[in-house]
């Protein structure tokens, strides 16, 4: 019989010519060879409200699993591992980094420690083996959807980063609906040599030229800060962007970096709802607004650059943003979902122990039935925690700078 580290070479080996219809069967017959009776590899819809099954060679459909009521989507929600009363099967999240893909579901005649740690290996890499193809199988990625994508919504999502990416020291995830019909909201996280940056737009308008004005965005906003630009340096070179390719759009955005050292957070706002800080369970709404500069799109940048904000973050703190979707969304008799029903939910979220990801799925979730299912406008949020592993009492108890410390860039 094989040996484990075998198994595992063997199944690298064999991917690399497979699609992604043949990955579950791969995974299955791997895990047979390990002493599995069988496994099944279920992936999260767009919306994050079922797992989907792969499709296996030796199995017809399988019914899609809640993730709210069902074991599978217990193990999602807490990225734990789950197993039945009778202990013959057991779900295994599979994580990529720290963004969520789905589950492992295997079976076995016993799941004995040693079983169940090397089914953990295995859920680990057939996450890997999910994002590896995932950029160009259509099949993984319409596992993903239960309904047909707009065509501006299609062009965001191509654009988009993982939902959720992070270290040690920091977390940051987001959402953003309607999913299969999103129209100029977009956000961007990503981590450098530094620590970590932010952005979310908010385009004017939804249809494709509003989807395409906030892809050119996204793209202006990466092309500089991957030259070394600063956050004065991206949004000028977005409003330039703007006024030339897309007169008649205006944009609105935060654009932001937290040094993840020493909790450092830089942003600049260009007409859009200001971050809302969230420390030890409670919302401090004025401690991060300060005066907006104009929405983009005008062409004044250029000659009028733009006011840097700067704040000493706490370690434990989250930082929200949010497009003004989320808090002027109506219910059907008109009741605006708010800053303060937005703040509450995060906070109760944050008390019961879900971690970044999963508040924002619960957040969303009740944005959705807010409105009756029925988003009347794009709703972006973004979530970040900064849970810093190694300051020392000096750099914890650093003082805040002063709002007088604001800059022009």
């Amino acid at each position: 019989m094989s040996t484990y580290e075998d198994v595992l070479a063997g199944l690298l080996a064999r991917s690399h010519l497979l699609s992604g219809r043949e990955l579950a069967g791969l995974v299955q017959d791997a895990g047979r060879r390990m002493g599995l009776r069988g496994t099944a590899m279920y992936v999260a819809d767009l919306q994050q409200i079922r797992l989907v099954a792969l499709p296996q060679p030796d199995a017809g459909a399988q019914p899609a699993l809640d993730v709210d009521t069902s074991l599978a989507g217990l193990a999602y929600r807490t990225q734990r591992m789950q197993r039945s009363r009778d202990g013959g099967t057991a779900w295994l999240p599979m994580i990529d980094g720290v963004e969520r893909l789905g589950v492992l579901m295997v079976t076995a005649p016993s799941l004995d420690g040693v079983v169940l740690a090397r089914a953990e290996v295995l859920a680990g890499v057939a996450a890997l083996l999910i994002v590896s193809k995932s950029s160009h199988s259509d099949l993984l990625v319409e596992a993903e959807r239960t309904r047909a994508m707009t065509v501006q919504a299609e062009l965001l999502w191509a654009f988009l980063p993982p939902r959720t990416i992070g270290t040690a020291d920091v977390t940051s995830s987001a959402v953003l609906e309607p999913a299969y019909d999103i129209g100029g909201d977009t956000f961007d996280h990503t981590l450098d040599d530094s620590g970590l940056h932010l952005t979310v737009i908010d385009s004017m308008g939804h249809d494709l030229a509003s989807g395409g004005a906030s892809a050119a965005g996204l793209a202006a906003c990466r092309a500089t800060r991957r030259s070394g630009g600063s956050l004065t340096d991206i949004v000028t070179s977005i409003d330039r962007i703007l006024d030339e390719w897309f007169t008649d759009r205006l944009m609105t955005a935060v654009v932001a970096h937290l040094d993840t050292s020493d909790g450092l957070l830089n942003w600049v706002n260009c007409g859009h709802p200001p971050p809302l800080l969230i420390r030890q369970g409670r919302v401090h709404p004025q401690l991060l607004a300060r005066e907006p500069d104009l929405p983009l799109g005008w062409g004044f940048l250029a000659s009028s650059p733009p006011t840097e904000h700067t704040e000493r973050l706490q370690p434990g703190d989250r930082i929200l943003l949010y497009s003004d979707g989320v808090i002027e969304a109506r219910s059907p008799e008109g009741d605006l979902y708010g800053e303060e029903r937005l703040a509450d939910t995060v906070i109760r979220a944050t008390a019961a122990g879900d971690p970044a990801p999963e508040a924002l799925r619960r957040l969303i979730q009740g944005l959705r039935q807010h409105q009756d299912h029925k988003l009347r406008d794009d709703a972006t949020i973004l979530l970040t925690e900064w849970h810093p592993t190694g300051l020392d009492a000096e750099t914890r108890g650093r003082p805040t700078p002063a709002r007088a410390e604001d800059v022009r860039g």
